[in-house]
């Protein structure tokens, strides 16, 4: 039987509590991996109304930044950047940014977290909605960089005719991603629980 904390109120645990707390989120985050990789696996056959299901989407946007010469942690990156689709309406690129933040650059977290809007430049106008809403942010340094990724990756993966790869070839390039976080403040919190 697995170890639990005995307290009711937080403000009544003791360190032996947090250190069952602490084991668990161990072992929790050794299977990160495995856990963002069925939740990919979701997106299977969830065609939203698009020509191809979000699983081929995700995997040609990958597909097409690894072609292009982008590094391991960018293509994570277009692998994962609509992970949150069917758990945000409204914000799948809050929660895809989210699950990333700890692992990338800031750099790939901007631009995961905002390729929504810059997104829209594709298909805003068709709503009635103004497509150049990206525009607030023409002065920002990642500007140019996330209408990059929309435009060579992410606006272009609908096609029904694109070889894509298949998700086990990433498979081995997100387990060693998320197997340390990038940033020193999620890596000494680590170890802070240990």
């Amino acid at each position: 039987m697995e170890k639990r904390a005995s307290f009711k109120e937080m403000s009544k645990s003791t360190t032996d509590d947090w250190m069952h707390v602490g084991m668990a989120a161990l072992e929790a985050r050794a299977g990160l991996a495995d856990r963002v990789l069925d939740h990919l696996r979701l997106l299977d056959n969830d065609y939203g109304g698009f020509p191809v299901d979000r699983l081929e989407h995700s995997l040609q946007t990958a597909t097409r930044a690894e072609a292009d010469g982008r590094d391991e942690e960018y293509v994570v990156c277009a692998l994962l950047h609509d992970i949150g689709d069917t758990l945000g309406s409204y914000n799948h690129a809050d929660i895809a940014a989210t699950i990333l933040q700890p692992f990338v650059s800031e750099k790939n977290y901007w631009m995961v977290k905002h390729h929504g809007i810059f997104q829209g430049y594709y298909f805003f106008h068709h709503f009635g909605l103004d497509r150049n809403q990206r525009n607030e942010f023409k002065d920002h340094p990642h500007y140019a960089y996330t209408a990059e990724f929309c435009s060579k990756y992410d606006q272009n993966a609908f096609d029904t005719d694109y070889e894509s790869k298949p998700l086990e070839y990433f498979v081995p390039m997100v387990r060693r991603f998320f197997s340390e976080p990038k940033s020193s403040i999620y890596k000494d919190a680590d170890t802070s629980i240990e």
